[in-house]
């Protein structure tokens, strides 16, 4: 074999080394050593902005034509009442071979914002056309004109967003403008005249309430309740980092610590409105929520569909809310009418509340039956089953460190102070920040203590009470501290919560790790390199960097200038034991 045709053969790819040290998994495939034929596809897939028209598609049936249902509700599609438009809508995807969904957690994630753009979710809502032709662009602009220009975008459409780390934790009772956001679908927009809400099933008497009737308050008795919504996604990216897991048709955005909010809600009991229709008929058990947006799943159309038990209503822990501290609900967050779900998963509290329906077991609709379930560890993509996952309502003590950030460089005088107020951001983001951190627990518990540690989870510091927010049944503390720090070099910031009931967090985000990547309720862990000023030697060092006008940072940068002149060597070596001995 000639030396240039044994080189050739030797050649190593550009991106082979990448795929060896795992850092482009997308494109490893797999390595099959059963004796099934799996069927595999490991090109990369081709990223397009548009659907196809498959090769046998039928002709399109021109005479459907989705309308606007009603006066007054743009962006709304009534699909549960009609069996054959869900048809006809599954029947006009068939048509239509679709871009496949993005790729980041076996990918790099985009460094953008909007990190997702969610194309085939547009193309899904143009391809049915009609009244849900502009709905993406109808609630981008909405996006645009009530949250924060400090928003992260992780999803375009449907929107999915969440506020920075350091305006999150700001203030205890969350800005409405800065509260997070999880949509799955268009954002509706609903003239308050026109609207109402339907109440059905297994009630003794069908009712028709409009928000007029709702805010009379010698119907209904007025509530306001400071209530903490929490995303199962939160803290999300820390589960993909470990392992990847489903993405499943409504992207698992990759939600960092903010997909979680307080507000104070104002509404009425639904134990109050149930009662007003005289009561539930023997058997109801559940009361199902209906959510005017368009949900997509598997070629299907509907609205969203959940549900709660009933014994959770007639403790009077759901509310229906028309306003949002103090002002009334904007339209992202569900204008006119929502459902508040106190201390459940985000999930089931339903925006753009259009009905309430009685019935005996909880919601066979897909969110309810086939999303947010919890599986064990072992249950992945080959073997998951909706019936072996535990449907997600309350939720898990869980915590964050807002500062120092994730592989930050600290230097400090002993010890590190969660302040946040030392980021490398401009000033206007962190003026007046002084809460840094986060506590929760659902299901009516509360935050009792909150620990901290600068050492991976060995020694243990409480957050002092003085530091923390006033407790409250459904809402989290917000809370601010130091804890101590000797030692130098890379660490770690761990925190905790304890409870009311003595629930704490699992250590590892493995312990909490599930292939729908919900629920990372593991303690929260922040790498840091730490520089302890305090000690002379450091102190020195820090004074040479700024003498030679040598930036610090990046850490991983070799230092230019000389610690030791060759005499400072020498002389440091006559004091020192020999380097080796002889015997």
């Amino acid at each position: 074999m000639d030396f240039e045709h044994r080189e050739r053969l030797s050649r190593q790819p550009p991106n082979e080394w990448s795929l060896e040290q795992g850092l482009d998994p997308a494109r490893l495939g797999l390595r099959n050593q059963s004796n099934l034929k799996i069927h595999t596809d490991t090109r990369p897939p081709t990223v397009t902005n548009s659907a196809e028209l498959r090769a046998d598609a039928n002709d399109d049936d021109p005479s459907f034509v989705i309308q606007e249902e009603r006066k007054g509700w743009k962006g709304y599609v009534e699909w549960e009442d009609y069996p054959e438009k869900k048809a006809r809508a599954r029947k006009r995807f068939s048509q239509y071979k679709f871009p496949p969904p993005p790729e980041f957690q076996l990918a790099p994630i985009p460094a953008t914002n909007p990190v997702l753009e969610c194309v085939r979710w547009k193309l899904w809502h143009k391809a049915i056309g009609g009244a849900l032709t502009s709905v993406p662009e109808d609630s981008w602009k909405t996006v645009l004109e009530e949250k924060h220009p400090g928003m992260l975008h992780l999803l375009q459409f449907p929107y999915n967003g969440e506020p920075p780390k350091t305006l999150l934790t700001r203030e205890t009772i969350t800005p409405n403008e800065l509260h997070f956001v999880r949509n799955r679908g268009g954002i509706p927009d609903i003239d308050v005249v026109e609207f109402d809400l339907r109440l059905d099933g297994l009630v003794n008497t069908p009712t028709v309430l409009t928000l007029e009737d709702l805010k009379n308050e010698a119907l209904f008795p007025r509530t306001s309740k400071l209530v903490t919504i929490q995303c199962s996604g939160t803290r999300r990216l820390e589960q993909i980092v470990e392992y990847a897991g489903e993405g499943d048709e409504m992207i698992n955005a990759p939600w960092a610590e903010g997909a979680i909010g307080t507000a104070n809600w104002t509404g009425v009991s639904l134990k109050k409105v149930i009662k007003h229709c005289g009561g539930l008929k023997e058997g109801a058990k559940h009361l199902e929520f209906y959510g005017a947006e368009t949900y997509f799943k598997g070629g299907d159309c509907m609205n969203y569909v959940v549900s709660v038990p009933w014994s959770k209503v007639r403790a009077n822990e759901v509310i229906l809310a028309w306003e949002m501290n103090g002002k009334p609900l904007p339209k992202i967050h569900g204008f006119p009418l929502r459902a508040v779900v106190m201390g459940y998963i985000g999930a089931r509290s339903v925006k753009w509340l259009y009905r309430i329906k009685a019935i005996e077991h909880p919601s066979r609709a897909p969110v309810q039956s086939r999303e947010y379930l919890y599986f064990q560890q072992q249950y992945g993509k080959h073997n998951q089953l909706p019936t072996l996952g535990i449907q997600i309502q309350e939720m898990p003590v869980s915590s964050a460190i807002m500062s120092p950030w994730h592989k930050e460089v600290v230097v400090h005088n002993g010890h590190i102070e969660v302040t946040g107020k030392d980021h490398g951001v401009p000033l206007e983001c962190l003026r007046d920040v002084n809460i840094t951190g986060w506590a929760y627990s659902g299901g009516g518990r509360w935050p009792e203590r909150v620990e901290l540690s600068s050492d991976g989870g060995w020694a243990w510091y409480s957050v002092p009470t003085e530091n923390m927010s006033p407790k409250h049944k459904w809402a989290w503390r917000t809370w601010t501290s130091s804890v101590p720090c000797d030692q130098e070099g890379w660490t770690e910031l761990v925190v905790r919560c304890w409870d009311n009931s003595l629930n704490t967090q699992p250590m590892e985000v493995r312990h909490s790790w599930n292939w729908g990547l919900h629920v990372t309720s593991s303690c929260h862990r922040v790498k840091i390199y730490s520089v302890n000023a305090s000690r002379p030697e450091t102190r020195k060092r820090l004074e040479q960097f700024e003498k030679h006008g040598e930036p610090f940072v990046p850490i991983t940068r070799p230092t230019e200038f000389k610690y030791m002149t060759p005499e400072e060597y020498e002389k440091a070596w006559k004091k020192m034991e020999p380097r080796d001995v002889d015997n």
